[in-house]
């Protein structure tokens, strides 16, 4: 069967043929001359050839094609025959018909290229003519496009980019025609530059060796010589064409009948280039657009060899492509080719004159049919194309940009654009030293010089170019990039009015988008801000960047979004980074080992091209290996068919990695990646270089002063180390280098400067212009003869001495010096003609040592300074200047200073953001402040939020408090009054975008919120203030409300309907209208906005703040609590509610905290005594601080570590002023009860007992707080729960109270509590009335240390009273009741009853039965004054400040008075009627606690001491001896129960003494010794019986009679069952005495007659049984009777006359004799002369003191004020009776103070009494018995008591 490719063919035969024979010229032919006609002729052959054949294949693919090449090459076909012929060959391209295998295809393919590229034709109409030159280029796109596009030489390429040049930049053809060649260029230039990687660089000798000289040339309007404009004749002759060349060619006549005559133009066509480059050739200086062959060759970065360079140098823009002004006119019958586009068509004038006229030009190819010649040369195989055909191609690109040249149209240069834009995108080129030399010289070059174009397609096309460049070469581009950036920098910033908005918005763009490059960041840092000498770019651009994110007018528009992008860009990424690491750590390892390979960022812009085709190598020879019937499709891009191409390709990539890896690193970086330190330190450093560099600008030798200071140079000076720092600082002004190193004083230093050149190998002239390329030459002869003198001798020496002398060398380079000036110095050559060669060589005739230079060399001097001058730094303008520059650019980045680190992504993030968080943060703040587009607003949030993570991510405090603060303004909360702020905030929304971020921030990153927190809390302080926050915020515990929460925010009450009529009535009066209308409610409007605020607060969730505060950081945290502190509204703005919500927070804040609470305990202690103890008057806020710290105490006494300062911290309340307390005093109550019921197990020490019971006291009974808590001693040693409590006595120095009569025990508060063992006979220095000094002064006389109790210092107690002596102040019943609870709950379970606080339980009662005596009488007389409502207070205060605050916040202060919060008075009106019944209650309740310890007592105190000899080591001893029980437990709750027996309340009394007969009787008590029971008499039924003989219940006579009775019969009683060992006592006479006297006082005391009954009965029974025990008798006495006997009944008759004659009537009674009254003073001694007594045992161990019970030893702190003002007993009682009942006498020492012996030797310890009128407080009497004052008075001779007055004082 017949290949169907050959049918293809034969078809497109038929259909060629016919269109030549319907032409009209082959009319009129014969077929004899078809044979005769070479184009039929070879179809013909073709014809047969084809018809003995099967398969197309079999035939080369040059036979099938030449007839129709022909056809396209013959200048006599006309167009649409030429278009059939090019259609044709399209289609055996696109059909694959030629076989890329095949061994032909390359000669086919090549003799293809040329022929389309020299189409010929005649030319009929524009129109047609154009679409021939349309399908020209259809067949050359697909030429190359095509697989077997390969095969075609570099030559071929060229060819065919000419020919698509050439139709793109004739603008005499269609527009549409030039896009199409425009297009089809784009497709070429993507499918070279994406076959790039295939290709391989070859070795530099071998380059060109096998290929022909290629040039293409740009321009196309030719103004060079060989092109000169005719003049246009109006009409010229029809058939003649007046060439433009000046060359006239034999005419030949011409086929055509019509006799037309053509002019041949042989130069108008483009030939080949070796045939034409003669003509081409011009002055190297005459472009740009090529690399200047001169300056090139000797550059130090030789891009490629001699020879190439100079080839292309050589390019003249447009030499080939004139177009003459010529006309032409004529019938359609002049031959067109594609090179000779110029002149196809006219200007416009003349086609609109004559649509048909064409150009009629014949054309002779130079090849002639011998086209075949260029296939095989010499057997040499054609060589497909590669790498050189790039680089041309690259070439020719770049020339096109190039601004300065004449020839380039603004067209030309937008398309040059466009191509390398696609290069560019499609292939990676700097892996390519010939291409990147082109990059970093030329095209960087252009680019930057159209930066400045005026039209903004250019420059947006060249910024693109640049973009492209550095994101994939600015390794190798250090230098560049530095440019470029510093020319956006100057258009973002230029003032220039007539500058284009867009262009700045073009460039800040560009800047986004480098930006946006991963790590160009960093890379820009490390790079630039790092390195000594170049700018500090990044800082430079992030100010410009803030700076222009600001509005000057205030509108926002793009160039400021786009600047804050950029900004928010480098968050971003490093935002990014730092998620990325905290996701996984292992990553990081990774990143670094690929990244550091340099280059290695491709495009992501464009299309993956470079990524993509980079991968495959080339070989050789052929790189195409496709498959045999491969199905021929045309591809659809050049990037595609590039992909195909690579099948079989070679990887290259591995060598190119491998060479990149070893990058050298910069030398200032001591590793490849350097770290955070050592930037640091650089830039540190390069700080002080500018500086110095400044100052030697200024004057050299300072400069380099400073450098040594800063220890930059050394000092000694090292002349090479500043000879280095000279040449490499580009900062210095080169005339200061000149002057300083030509300075006579430097010569040594100019050495060293010389010496760090490198002259080797270098012409003289070329050394020479390095060298004064380094500094300004000055102008004096003998400074310029000195520097050249010092380079001659350096450069003769390195290059082996070339002269005969270094004379020689130094006049030749004068002579190059004066050769430079007279050939460029424009003064000079006004004056004289340039010297020539000849000239210049014959003044140096002779100078070589009497010899001549070699001529040759002399000339390539001469010529070399003539072409290009030596530029002396700082003396040229204009573009030699920008030469200069751009020259020392490209030497710097040849040096190791242009090496460009390549950084990891991620690298110096933190320097980045330390640099960038604060402009950042600004910019953003006045961004979303201006904006109000919320796309934008979002996008500031976001950017806030990235920072913020950053921040913590890095631990940045500082940013992140910025942040919050600048935030916090946004949110409107601290700026807005309080009444606007819920209709302002709810209606914005901004505000609350805001306010959520601000809160979840702080949620989120509250670890590294410092300063940030205030703003927090004054935020939400405010909220609080409108009422906004969620109620469970406001909400607070409190220990009386019975829900157990009390809000802090008042309600609003609607108030009483009478009360409203007035009050509306005056605010009508006292309010204006406008007013008036606020007062009514608010609209709904406002409702609903407030409803929206509430929820956005809702969302915000404040309360996590406090929850979660556990999680914060121990730093954060402390910052919180003193922010909370110190929003705390001050005197000025002080407001209760906002005090106490803060207070709040902080308690909340200190629970949350339990487990770490030790850390802000300091804080929260300061501030709750801060508030506690420096209110002068109660009020919301102290009630609060209160109940806070009681709260902590119950929540925090289970935690071990804080327990103990717990606890020392409740002394804060009794601190507290104590009207201010006793106004909390139920808060307390209530408190204490909570605390003691769950905490009482966790309390150990007698110091906090004692603390938490003078509390109950205090509260419940209204006892004083105890005076040294009051008042403040300075040493607060180490307890760290005192160290404050220190400072508040500076607040209060006036306070210091003198009149006390005492002085403050300084060590109250000392850790130093030494105790030492007490033994049940211890003194108590304190108790005793003696006053304990300070604890230097025990130190001083080294005196054993007093114990403990005696610091908890009460005043002395009058033991013989059965009250405390305590002042009672005004008490709260139910305070009194809760206490009284709380008491019973400790006693009543026995293991909350422990030593250390027995004693004290013991006083609590004793005081809490004082306070409830006769229903609590104390309180009642206070009741009125004490009535107290603190809201009022509140309220005085809240009107005051808003007066302050201005009209509009007296409406508020005035409606708030209505709804003022009812504060709790505890005016105990509405408890009247219960008031008795629990006071009945309290007192019953007592006397069962009193007697429930004294039963248990004994066993209390047993089970103690067992438990104690378990615990050898324990501290002190407890004994559980009769003698110990009494002192400490049993005497005391006697005397306790006695007191109630004197209660005005029958029942109480009555019950009272039940429970005393008891416990008088109990069978514990049985134990006691003589001595004991004498007290009990003198302690408990003396003291009782003398207060019952008051008249305590004047309503209830007949009650007291019975009591009274019962009274004197408890006494008789206990009298007569003790009788035994009462009669051991010496002092029983007095005892008995004092008996008969009650007996006596009580027969007279009653009014009815059931005291004269009873009293003498009691009075038998005890004569009765004493008489029988023989106590009267007596064997010594005359009588037989004793004295006793005697004195008995004389006391008895006084009152009870006749009782001797009922009872002994045998008796006779003697004469009282006058010694009588000295006996009884034998036996009763006066008062305070002691009395050795060896009696008693306990007596005994302690000769001068009263056995005092631990109860009166009770330590502390309580002044020693024994005189109380008559006014307080203020019972209905008058004073004297008041006097003498409330304290029995007592006896005086008649001895002065001095005298009283003091068997504890301690004078420093043991002070005088203090001066008081009645001296009371001194060292206990030796008899401790008090007598019936009368019977002293009888028997003393000296009155004891002064007056009855003063024994009131006694107390």
């Amino acid at each position: 069967m017949v290949d169907k490719n050959i049918y293809i063919v034969q078809g497109e035969i038929s259909t060629v043929v016919g269109a030549i024979k319907r032409n009209s010229r082959w009319n009129t032919h014969t077929p004899l001359d078809e044979e005769q006609d070479p184009l039929l002729n070879t179809f013909g052959q073709l014809k047969e050839a084809l018809n003995n054949i099967k398969e197309l294949a079999d035939v080369e693919p040059n036979v099938f094609l030449r007839p129709f090449l022909e056809v396209v090459r013959s200048e006599d076909t006309t167009g649409p025959i030429t278009g059939l012929a090019l259609t044709s060959v399209n289609k055996f391209l696109s059909y694959g018909l030629i076989d890329a295998t095949h061994e032909a295809a390359a000669e086919a393919i090549e003799n293809m290229a040329d022929a389309v590229t020299h189409a010929r034709f005649v030319g009929t109409d524009p129109a047609s003519d154009e679409v021939v030159l349309m399908k020209i280029l259809q067949v050359l796109r697909t030429l190359l496009l095509t697989p077997v596009g390969a095969h075609l030489t570099n030559e071929s390429v060229c060819e065919i980019m000419q020919s698509c040049f050439r139709i793109c930049f004739e603008m005499r053809l269609s527009e549409l025609l030039r896009k199409s060649a425009e297009h089809t260029l784009a497709d070429m230039v993507q499918l070279l530059f994406s076959r790039l990687s295939q290709f391989k660089e070859e070795a530099k000798n071998y380059v060109g060796a096998n290929m022909k000289k290629l040039k293409m040339r740009a321009g196309g309007m030719s103004e060079s010589s060989k092109w000169k404009k005719q003049k246009r004749s109006p009409r010229p002759p029809r058939h003649m064409v007046r060439s433009s060349s000046c060359q006239m060619d034999s005419i030949q006549p011409s086929n055509n009948l019509s006799g037309d005559v053509a002019f041949i133009e042989k130069g108008s066509s483009i030939l080949p280039v070796s045939d034409n480059v003669g003509s081409s050739i011009s002055s190297p200086t005459t472009t740009d657009s090529g690399l200047d062959s001169c300056s090139k060759a000797t550059s130090r970065e030789d891009l490629s060899d001699l020879e190439q360079c100079s080839l292309y140098a050589t390019t003249l823009p447009g030499t080939g492509l004139g177009s003459p002004d010529s006309q032409f006119e004529g019938r359609p019958t002049q031959s067109v080719s594609v090179e000779s586009i110029p002149e196809v068509l006219e200007d416009k004038d003349s086609i609109i004159e004559d649509n048909t006229s064409v150009h009629d030009m014949d054309y002779v190819n130079p090849r002639g049919v011998r086209f075949t010649q260029s296939t095989q040369k010499d057997g040499a195989s054609l060589i497909p194309y590669g790498l050189p055909c790039l680089r041309e191609l690259f070439r020719f690109l770049i020339s096109l940009t190039n601004p300065h040249d004449r020839h380039n149209t603004d067209a030309m240069m937008h398309m040059g654009l466009q191509l390398l834009t696609v290069a560019l995108e499609s292939a990676h080129i700097a892996n390519y030293q010939t291409l990147l030399g082109l990059i970093k010289d030329e095209l960087c070059r252009h680019l930057f010089q159209l930066l400045n174009a005026d039209r903004i397609n250019l420059y947006a096309s060249s910024i693109r170019v640049c973009f492209l460049l550095f994101e994939s070469m600015r390794v190798h581009l250090k230098f560049q990039l530095e440019l470029y950036l510093k020319k956006l920098i100057d258009i973002i910033t230029s003032e220039n009015t007539k500058m284009p908005y867009e262009m700045k918005e073009i460039a800040l763009e560009a800047l986004v988008q480098l930006w946006r490059i991963p790590s160009f960041v960093s890379e820009l840092y490390v790079n630039y801000d790092c390195d000594f000498y170049c700018s500090s770019l990044f800082e430079e651009l992030t100010k410009l960047l803030s700076k222009n994110a600001f509005p000057v007018s205030g509108q926002l528009n793009t160039t400021h979004l786009l600047s804050l992008e950029a900004l928010l860009t480098v968050i971003d990424s490093i935002e990014a980074h730092c998620r990325s690491k905290v996701l996984n750590n292992t990553n990081q390892q990774d990143q670094l080992e690929t990244v550091l390979v340099a280059g290695e960022s491709s495009n992501k812009t464009a299309s993956d091209n470079a990524q993509a085709s980079s991968r495959f190598g080339s070989t050789n020879g052929l790189n195409v290996i496709l498959t045999e019937n491969a199905p021929a499709c045309q591809p659809h891009s050049g990037y595609l068919m590039a992909e195909k191409m690579k099948l079989g390709g070679m990887e290259q990539e591995d060598g190119e990695a491998a060479k990149r890896k070893g990058l050298k690193k910069p030398e200032r970086f001591s590793s490849g990646l350097p770290d955070s330190q050592e930037l640091l330190e650089i830039r540190i450093k390069k700080k002080l270089l500018i500086t110095g560099t400044e100052q030697f600008n200024l004057k050299p030798k300072k400069g380099i002063q400073f450098l040594q200071e800063k220890g930059l140079l050394s000092n000694p000076i090292d002349n090479n180390q500043v000879a280095q720092w000279l040449r490499e600082n580009p900062r210095l002004d080169k005339k200061m280098i000149g002057e300083f190193i030509s300075d006579r004083k430097n010569m040594e230093l100019l050495d060293s400067f010389v010496n760090t050149f490198t002259f080797q190998g270098l012409r003289i002239d070329e050394a020479l212009r390095l060298y004064l390329e380094a500094f300004r030459l000055p102008g004096e002869a003998p400074v310029i003869q000195r520097l050249l003198e010092t380079f001659t001798d350096n450069w003769h020496k390195v290059n082996g001495s070339p002269f005969m002398t270094n004379d020689a060398g130094f006049a030749l380079a004068y002579a190059v010096i004066m050769l430079n000036t007279d050939q460029h110095n424009h003064n000079v050559r006004k004056q004289n003609i340039p010297m020539t060669v000849e000239q210049f060589k014959r003044n140096l005739k002779g100078v070589n040592g009497n010899k001549d230079f070699d001529h040759d060399m002399l000339e390539d001097i001469y010529n070399a300074i003539k072409n290009e001058e030596i530029v002396m730094p700082d003396e040229q303008v204009g573009l030699v200047k920008e030469n200069y520059v751009w020259s020392v650019l490209l030497h710097r980045g040849a040096t190791p200073e242009g090496i460009f680190l390549h950084l990891p992504t991620g690298s110096c993030d933190h320097d980045l953001f330390t640099m960038t968080w604060g402009p950042t943060i600004a910019a953003l703040s006045y961004v979303f402040d201006k904006s109000l587009d919320d796309s934008i607003i979002q996008k500031s949030i976001i950017g806030f939020r990235k920072c913020a993570m950053i921040a913590a991510h890095y631990g940045l405090s500082d940013v992140f408090d910025n942040l919050i603060i600048s935030l916090c303004k946004f949110t409107t909360l601290s700026s807005e009054s309080v009444e606007n702020l819920p209709t302002v905030f709810g209606s914005n929304s901004k505000a609350q975008t805001a306010a959520k971020t601000v809160f979840d921030l702080a949620h989120r990153h509250g670890n590294i919120l410092r300063e940030g927190w205030k703003n927090i809390m004054d935020s939400m302080l405010q909220l609080f203030r409108a009422e906004l926050l969620p109620k469970a915020m406001v909400e607070v515990e409190d220990f009386l409300e019975p829900s157990g929460k009390i809000s802090l925010q008042r309600e609003e009450l609607p108030s009483n309907r009478g009360e409203s009529a007035v009050l509306s009535f005056v605010n009508w009066l006292t309010l204006s209208g406008a007013e008036q209308s606020g007062l009514r409610g608010p609209s709904t409007e406002n409702q609903e906005v407030k409803q929206l605020a509430i929820l956005c607060i809702k969302q915000c969730d404040p309360e996590k703040l406090i929850t979660e505060s556990k999680f914060l950081q121990l730093e954060s945290l402390q910052e919180l609590l003193k922010a909370l502190i110190s929003v705390t509204p001050d005197e000025e703005t002080y407001d209760e509610e906002d005090s106490a919500f803060c207070l709040e927070m902080c308690l909340r804040i200190v629970l949350e905290n339990r487990d770490r609470v030790s850390c802000v305990w300091q804080t929260m202690r300061d501030h709750l005594c801060h508030l506690c103890v420096h209110a002068n008057e109660s009020c919301f806020l102290v009630e609060r601080a209160v109940v806070g710290l009681l709260r902590l105490a119950v929540r925090l006494l289970r935690r071990d570590d804080i327990s103990s300062q717990v606890l020392l911290s409740l002394r804060l309340l009794l601190m507290m002023k104590s009207h201010v307390l006793s106004r909390v005093s139920r808060e307390v109550a209530y408190g204490l009860h909570e605390l003691l019921k769950t905490n009482a197990a966790n309390i150990h020490c007698t110091d906090d007992w004692y603390t938490l019971f003078s509390l109950l006291e205090c509260v419940g009974a209204g006892v004083k707080p105890p005076a040294s808590f009051q008042v403040i001693s300075v040493t607060a040693d180490n307890d760290t729960g005192a160290q404050s409590d220190s400072e508040l006595s500076s607040h209060h120095p006036s306070e210091v109270t003198l009149d006390r009569g005492y002085t403050s025990d300084s060590e109250v508060y000392t850790e130093h509590k030494i105790r030492i063992p007490r033994s049940t006979t211890e003194v108590d220095v304190a108790s005793s009335g003696w006053l304990v000094v300070g604890k230097d002064d025990l130190e001083i006389s080294k005196v054993p240390p007093v114990s403990s109790k005696a610091q908890l210092n009460h005043p002395l107690v009058n033991q013989y009273s059965l009250t405390l002596g305590q002042d009672l102040g005004q008490h709260d019943t139910k305070s009194l009741i809760k206490c009284v609870e709380t008491l019973s709950f400790i006693i009543r379970d026995a293991a909350h009853v422990t030593p250390d606080n027995f004693e004290l339980c013991v006083r609590a009662i004793r005081i809490f039965v004082e306070a409830s005596l006769n229903g609590g009488y104390r309180n009642h007389d206070k009741k009125k004054s004490h009535k107290y409502d603190s809201s009022k207070y509140r309220m005085r205060k809240k009107a005051g400040v808003r007066e302050k605050e201005g009209g509009s916040s007296t409406k508020r202060s005035i409606s708030r008075v209505s709804s003022q919060r009812p504060l709790r008075s505890y005016s105990d009106d509405e408890e009247d009627e219960g008031v008795p019944a629990s006071y009945h209650t309290v007192s019953l309740q007592l006397l069962d606690l009193m007697h429930t310890l004294h039963t248990r007592a004994a066993s209390i105190y047993s089970s103690w001491a067992e438990e104690q000899r378990h615990l050898e080591a324990a501290g002190r001893k407890i004994e559980a001896d009769s003698q110990t029980l009494w002192s400490s437990c049993w005497c005391p709750l006697l005397q306790g129960i006695a007191w109630l027996c004197c209660d005005a309340r029958r029942q109480v009394r009555m019950q009272a003494l039940t429970y005393l007969q008891r416990a008088l009787l109990v069978h514990d008590l049985q134990t006691l010794d003589a001595a004991e029971w004498e007290s009990c008499f003198n302690k408990v039924l003396f003291p009782l019986l003398t207060k019952l003989l008051d008249n305590i219940s004047p309503a209830d006579v007949g009650g007291m009679e019975e009591t009274r009775m019962r009274g004197c019969t408890l006494l008789s009683k206990v009298f007569l069952q003790h009788l035994s060992p009462l009669l051991s006592l010496p002092t029983f006479a007095a005892l008995w005495l004092t008996i008969l006297d009650f007996m006596d006082k009580y027969m007279h005391a009653g009014s009815s007659d059931l005291l004269l009954e009873a009293i003498p009965e009691s009075l038998k029974n005890m004569l009765l049984v004493m008489d029988t025990a023989g106590i009267f008798h007596s064997a010594d006495s005359r009588t037989g009777y004793s004295d006793l006997w005697e004195i008995t009944w004389e006391r008895i008759v006084c009152f009870l006359p006749h009782l001797r004659e009922e009872l002994f009537k045998q008796t006779v009674i003697p004469d009282p004799v006058s010694s009588s009254s000295a006996e009884p003073m034998q036996a009763i001694p006066a008062a305070g002369q002691p009395k050795p007594r060896p009696v008693s045992p306990p007596t005994a161990q302690l000769p001068s003191a009263v056995t005092l019970s631990p109860a009166e030893m009770l330590a502390s702190v309580r002044p020693p004020l024994f005189h109380e003002p008559q006014a307080t007993s203020a019972t209905g009682i008058d004073q004297s009776s008041a006097g003498q009942t409330s304290v029995p006498p007592m006896p005086v020492p008649l001895t002065s103070p001095a005298q009283a012996p003091s068997p504890l030797s301690q004078p420093p310890l043991i002070l005088q009494p203090l001066a008081s009128p009645l001296q009371v407080g001194v060292p206990p009497m030796s008899l401790p018995i008090i007598l019936n004052p009368a019977l002293i008075e009888a028997t003393s001779p000296v009155p004891l008591l002064p007056s009855p007055g003063s024994s009131d004082e006694v107390k």
